[in-house]
């Protein structure tokens, strides 16, 4: 990529940093509530799936904005979190939280739909055989829905580094610390002769999201023939 610009590559590299973050933290609470959706039955399910999509539902900015009051240095959580070290607001971990919470309901949703079309017998063979839940969840399920986290993963990653409105609400648009991509293609188009710059991360955008899809098909697929074949 050394046809983009210092500022460009730092947007890029910082989006990078910060997809990949959000996509590994809330990867295994993606898993769980997965799980729980799939395999459980629980007073609230239907409150808790709610809660779990809702972030596609509201605007994004109304999503950054609920961060700002919650994690921000005079809300009494982000005062306790700014006082122990990890401040959030209008910081590149306060993007990462953002980006993850934003990506997380196709994560989970690509995890449950892989958990529920699992063989539900092979788990009740396991069980009667004396494995324990954990073992069970361990040997069995986690590998039989692993085409659904390899994709909710890659789709959860591509929606980070495309998130816009609640990283910009609630961390804003600073340069070398919170500027991700999107936030450069604006910056870029707000200033003139800055259409070019923010053409070429258009396209490295566009790139890293037909990536990260085709990625995931190909990795589910592959995995899915692996399984068959077992």
């Amino acid at each position: 990529m050394s046809w983009l610009g210092p500022q460009e590559w730092q947007a890029v590299a910082l989006s990078l940093k910060v997809a990949f973050w959000a996509t590994t933290l809330s990867l295994p609470f993606a898993i769980w509530i997965a799980y729980l959706l799939a395999r459980k039955e629980f007073f609230g399910k239907q409150i808790v799936n709610g809660l779990v999509h809702l972030p596609l539902i509201l605007p994004p900015v109304v999503t950054g904005y609920l961060l700002l009051l919650t994690f921000s240095g005079t809300a009494p959580l982000g005062a306790v979190l700014t006082h122990l070290g990890l401040p959030l607001a209008f910081r590149w971990t306060g993007a990462a939280l953002a980006a993850a919470i934003m990506g997380f309901p196709l994560m989970v949703r690509a995890i449950r739909l892989s958990i529920e079309a699992a063989d539900t017998r092979l788990e009740e063979a396991a069980a009667t055989l004396g494995a324990s839940r954990l073992k069970i969840f361990a040997t069995l399920t986690l590998p039989l829905a692993l085409p659904g986290i390899i994709a909710g993963s890659l789709l959860g990653f591509a929606k980070a580094m495309g998130e816009f409105g609640a990283t910009i609400t609630f961390v804003s648009n600073i340069p070398g610390q919170t500027r991700t991509l999107p936030s450069a293609i604006y910056s870029f188009l707000q200033v003139p002769g800055g259409e070019s710059a923010a053409a070429r991360l258009v396209i490295v955008s566009i790139v890293i999201a037909m990536g990260a899809l085709i990625a995931s098909e190909l990795l589910a697929r592959r995995i899915a023939r692996r399984m068959e074949g077992i």
